[in-house]
Formats: structure tokens, C-alpha cells, sequence
């Protein structure tokens, strides 16, 4: 796992100095301590050959295979092609025989040098052919073109700013505001929709000027253009017939191989184990797949109703693992500049914490760990797909006005966010909303009608014609024929997971050094499971029915049958207690840098409604908090 930088040119005076490109390739150095490497190549004009772009690649390694000879760049046996990647190929070997049969010369152990001669081969269509998790760059001096690819899932990230005659990518946008002449300039729509999602989504991001490559697209750079291109794309319309039994064994071939595929390594290993079904699983893979104890690493909180830390040692135990249980009481006030340090935008899943501090205490004993990543969106186990079931279910049965009538919004409720009044009626609101609408508003941190009276009239004024909503719309759109519920878990197999859930595992983990993989993201796992018909995996109100039946002797009964938790932290406390004066003094602070775009009324009643326990608005001033923070720290006064 590393970090990636660079820049290519075509016009001398937007040149990128070697300077630059090391002030660039530094900052990266979390996310890869044991090594650095740079390529730098001159704008030259040499007539009558057309004239060769300024390059500038950056590389920092964090050592996982082929620990003395995977240096980067790399090149191909005459030169004339240089790669910079992070991630990983977990079907390097395979591609290597192959490659070697045509003649191919290796130099290194690496799967990196795969990716060369692959792309020799094959050009643009290499990337088709990775199973892995990867950003990649290579720069073709024969063709005059440096070409951007990143993983079919978004495991990791790539940013890019482009102007004509010039474009600069990273793995991280901080390397990418090294350079002074790249504009800080805010984009109204991406703050809008941060409010909406707690994320800004692909392809924006929080700066007019910085893009964000989509999820299973690359980018060809040449004569000073820019063009983007899908090379993964698949057909979440098809419905694939198949027997529920053969489904099953299909799908335990997959992850099994998946998950041994993701063991490959030269350095020691581990695992994240929640102690919900989706790490459990993984980690009893894991377990088959070697004579020694896996080591897994859990977290627990003081706090009972946030705490899985029994889950995970109930598993442990029935596993045999070499099980590592850290004990930690989150300190908001002190991770909270960290995060905003390492996430570069405003990101405000809280569940980044103890993510961060799990990631942290795993560095300590290995470099690598697994994750059960994706279950979730694949195999339908979030509650809010109950939600989508019922809400089917009672519009079937003509119920759907009756329960989304105003007047369930005066029953009275506690103000947890939890409480089964307060679902019940955020549920019945929604209920009178088009059902793409209707779920935004489920998973949304402010729904429409709230970030209207939060914003100020100013900001309202500079929000372009375009509607967050789109960005969920385009997601269903791509399954469009089947049922409900598929659609919108496979529109957030595309839209929170990558934006979201990836962001926040690969921020977390590299800024400790630490490389996580996913079984589950393979895309063969992705591809199958996203054909099965949606019985197969929800059914009677609870999803992952064929994990639970292809692998139901591997984990405790226990574990199969309990609720999920989630991974999260007691935000509510927090605001009432360790948060409560620096929420106020931030938010409402005369120099705010909110000030342009939120009502500072609409701040007040929220902290005071929150701190005297009418409605739980946690998450809401969770993502005003962050923001603010993030301001400070990124743009200042502006």
C-alpha cells in the first residue's frame, strides 16, 4: 500500500518544478514510510517530432510484497513506459505466467511490474483484467500520454485538477494543494451535498477545481486533454436463474478464494473483528486457510450500547484466534483536529473514530488486516432495507397514505435517535414522498426541508440548478427494472460504499501505515451476488440469508441471529457533555467560517434543543462541527 503523486504537461510555463513534485510525494509519507521514488521528465521540443510533455511522477511505499525489489517506478524492459500504483493485484501471479510465456522479462518479485507488462499488451484494457484494489498512473512516452485508472469499487482514492495543457492527480487532495497556484475556491454544490450525505460524492469535490476519478473509470491524458472513460460497468439489470443451492455453493467458491487471494503477503497479518456476521465470516476463512491462529483485533467502549467487544471475543474464541481486545474511551476533542488533518474534506460519518482507533492499535502488531467491508450493501443487512420492504409491503396493501399521514408527526417521542416513536415517524413522513426521494431522506444528515432553513439566503442564491438527489438517482437508474430493494442496495454498492465507507477505511488505516482488504469487493464476489434475486439474500425481514446458509457452521448460531450494531460512538452524550462548550464556543464563535452559509439561529436552536434533551441532533451538529474545523484548518478566514 503506498501513496501516488504526480503531473504531466504540455505547455512549458505550467510546469511542475522537481521541488513541487517532492513537497508533493512528502506529505504522502503516511501512507508509505519505507520507501520514496520519483520519475521527472522535461518538456522538450524536438523538431520535427511533435513535442514530449513535462512528467513528474511521486511515489511513497509502505512495504507489503516483495519487500527488496518492488521499488517504484517502474518501468518496462526499454523504458519507454513508467508506472506509479498503490494497492494491490491479488491475480499478479496468474497474470505473470502469462505474460512470461509471451516473452515477457521481470526484474522484480512485485505485482506492480505485472500491471507494466500487462499494459504493454493490452493498453487501456489492462485494467480490466486486475483483480485487486489499486490507483494507478503510467506514463507511455511513445504515445505522449499518461493514463489514470483507480479499483472497480473505489477501495482506494484518486484525486485530479486539470486545466488545459495540464493535470495533476494524488492519492490525497493535500498533495494536490501543495502547489499554490491550485485554487482553494469552494463548490456550493458539494457543500450542499456534504450536508446531504455526510460525504461529498464523486466526481465533485469540496474545491471547484479538484476532481475526484469515479470508481471503475481511468483517464487518458494527451495533447493537452483530458478524457475519462468507464471500463467497469456492469449489468446490475440482469437477474441471473439459478437454483438457491447452487447459488450457495457458487457463492462460498467465491469468497473462499477471495478471501485466500487477499492472504498474499510478506509481512505479518490480521483481521478487524466486530463480532457482526460480515467480520466473523471473513475471519473463519481466514482460519481455514492456515495452520497458525489468525490474529484479530476488536475494540470495546465504556459505554454498553456501543460496545460489541463480547461479540468479538465470542468469536475469537469459538475460532481460535490469537485474539487483541484494546479497551479505549474516545477523546472528541483530541481526535478531532486528526480527522480533519487526514480526511482533507469535510467527512462526517463518526464512525471515522473508532475506525481510526482501531486501525492505530492494529499497526502495532501487523501491517495488513481484512475486513468484512460491502457485506452489507451485497447481502442486504442494513435495517434501513427493512425499511424499503415495508414501506413495498404497505403500498401494496394501499396502506402507504394512511401511515404517511401528517398527524402521526404529533405523537410524542424521546428524543433519541433511536426511539421507536422517533422512527416510526421520520418513516411515515417519508412515506408521502416518491420512494427514490423517500430513502435520500432516510439515509440523509439533513434532509431537503432542513438544509433550507439552515442556509443562509446567500448561500441559497449560489447553489447551482443541480440537486443532490442525482447522484442516488443515476445509482438506481442502473437497476432500474428490478424491485426495490435491489435497486437501492446496489445503489449504495456505488454511492455509500465507495464514497463513504472506502473513504473512511482508507483515510483511517493509511494514516497509521496499515492496509486493509476486503474479501468481499472482489468484483467476481460483487458481480455474482449483485445477479441473485433479492430472496435469496432478504428474507422475513432479515438479510444475508445465503451467507447464512452457505456458511452457517463456521460462526456461532449466536452471532448469525443477533441485531446489528453498527460501529459508532455516543455522539449524543458527547453533545451534551465533553463536546458541549467547544460545540457552542465553534459554532457560534464571532469569527465562525460557517458564516456564509449557515443561520447562525438555526445553530443555536439546534445546540440548545440538543443540550436540553428535546431532539437528538447529533449527527447534525456532528457534520457542523466538522465543517467548521475543516474550514479553519484547509481555507482559513478565505
Amino acid at each position: 500500500m503506498c501513496g501516488i503523486t504526480g503531473a504531466i504537461w504540455s505547455d512549458e510555463g505550467k510546469a511542475v518544478s522537481q521541488t513541487d513534485l517532492s513537497r508533493m510525494t512528502d506529505c504522502l509519507e503516511h501512507r508509505g514510510p519505507d520507501d520514496r521514488g520519483q520519475f521527472y521528465s522535461e518538456y522538450q521540443i524536438r523538431p520535427p517530432y511533435e513535442p514530449q510533455p513535462g512528467v513528474a511522477l511521486g511515489f511513497r511505499r509502505l512495504s507489503i510484497i516483495d519487500l527488496s525489489t518492488g521499488h517504484q517506478p517502474m518501468t518496462n524492459e526499454d523504458g519507454s513506459v513508467v508506472m506509479i500504483f498503490k494497492g494491490e493485484i491479488y491475480n499478479y501471479r496468474d497474470l505473470r505466467r502469462r505474460l512470461e510465456g509471451a516473452g515477457h522479462t521481470f526484474r522484480t518479485e512485485s505485482d506492480g511490474e505485472t500491471i507494466v507488462h500487462l499494459y504493454e499488451d493490452e493498453g487501456e484494457r489492462c485494467f480490466e483484467l486486475l483483480n485487486g484494489m489499486f490507483a494507478i498512473a503510467i506514463w507511455d512516452s511513445r504515445q505522449r500520454r499518461l493514463l489514470l485508472a483507480r479499483d472497480r469499487l473505489g477501495q482506494k482514492p484518486l484525486a485530479y485538477h486539470y486545466q488545459a495543457d495540464r493535470l495533476l492527480f494524488a492519492s490525497e487532495l493535500k498533495s494536490l494543494l501543495q502547489l499554490p497556484d491550485v485554487s482553494r475556491e469552494l463548490d456550493p454544490s458539494a457543500i450542499d451535498e456534504y450536508f446531504t450525505y455526510q460525504y461529498v460524492p464523486h466526481p465533485n469535490s469540496v474545491f471547484k477545481e479538484i476532481r475526484k476519478l469515479p470508481p471503475g473509470h481511468y483517464a487518458e491524458f494527451k495533447d493537452g486533454q483530458l478524457r475519462i472513460e468507464s471500463y467497469w460497468n456492469p449489468d446490475f439489470t440482469f437477474e441471473r436463474p439459478i437454483q438457491f443451492r447452487r447459488a450457495c455453493e457458487r457463492m462460498h467458491d467465491l469468497l473462499q478464494d477471495a478471501t485466500a487471494l487477499r492472504m498474499q503477503a510478506d509481512v505479518p497479518l490480521g483481521a478487524f473483528l466486530s463480532g457482526g456476521v460480515d467480520s466473523s465470516l471473513i475471519v473463519a476463512l481466514m482460519q481455514l486457510q492456515t495452520d497458525q491462529p489468525v490474529k484479530t483485533f476488536s475494540i470495546g467502549f465504556p459505554i454498553a450500547e456501543y460496545d460489541e467487544s463480547s461479540y468479538a471475543r465470542q468469536v475469537a474464541d469459538h475460532l481460535g484466534t490469537e485474539h487483541h481486545e484494546f479497551k479505549v474511551e474516545p477523546d472528541a476533542v483530541e481526535i478531532l483536529p486528526k480527522l480533519v488533518y487526514h480526511y482533507d474534506e469535510p467527512f462526517s460519518d463518526s464512525s471515522a473514530i473508532p475506525t481510526w482507533y482501531v486501525s492505530q492499535m492494529t499497526r502495532e502488531h501487523v501491517t495488513v488486516a481484512l475486513t468484512g467491508d460491502g457485506g452489507d450493501e451485497l447481502f442486504a443487512g442494513y435495517p434501513r432495507y427493512r425499511a424499503v420492504s415495508l414501506a413495498d409491503q404497505l403500498e401494496g396493501f394501499g396502506l402507504g397514505g394512511l401511515l404517511g399521514a401528517k398527524f402521526w408527526q404529533w405523537l410524542p417521542s424521546s428524543p433519541r435517535q433511536k426511539s421507536i416513536v422517533r422512527r416510526f415517524k421520520r418513516f411515515s413522513e417519508a412515506l408521502r414522498l416518491p420512494e427514490g426521494r423517500r430513502y435520500l431522506d432516510w439515509i440523509s444528515i439533513y434532509n431537503e426541508g432542513r438544509r433550507a432553513s439552515l442556509y443562509n439566503d446567500d448561500f441559497l442564491e449560489t447553489l447551482p440548478n443541480s440537486d443532490p438527489y442525482s447522484f442516488l438517482d443515476r445509482a438506481l437508474k442502473r437497476s432500474k427494472p428490478r424491485d426495490s430493494l435491489t435497486r437501492f442496495s446496489l445503489a449504495d454498492l456505488v454511492t455509500y460504499l465507495p464514497c463513504d465507507l472506502m473513504t473512511k477505511v482508507d483515510i483511517a488505516s493509511m494514516a497509521h501505515s496499515l492496509e486493509c482488504r476486503s474479501p468481499f469487493l472482489d468484483h467476481r464476489v460483487v458481480e455474482f451476488a449483485a445477479s441473485l434475486p433479492m430472496e435469496f439474500k432478504f428474507r422475513a425481514g432479515k438479510g444475508k440469508r445465503i451467507l447464512r446458509r452457505a456458511f452457517k457452521k463456521l460462526i456461532p448460531n449466536q452471532i448469525w441471529q443477533r441485531r446489528k450494531m453498527g460501529f459508532g460512538v455516543p455522539l449524543d452524550h458527547w453533545f451534551r457533555n465533553e463536546l458541549k462548550e467547544l460545540a457552542r464556543d465553534t459554532l457560534l464563535a464571532d469569527d465562525r467560517r460557517l458564516e456564509p452559509y449557515v443561520r447562525r439561529e438555526a445553530v443555536e436552536l439546534m445546540l440548545d434543543d440538543h443540550a436540553e434533551g428535546r431532539f437528538d441532533h447529533s449527527y447534525r451538529l456532528w457534520s457542523l462541527l466538522v465543517f467548521e474545523l475543516w474550514m479553519r484548518e484547509w481555507v482559513g478566514k478565505g
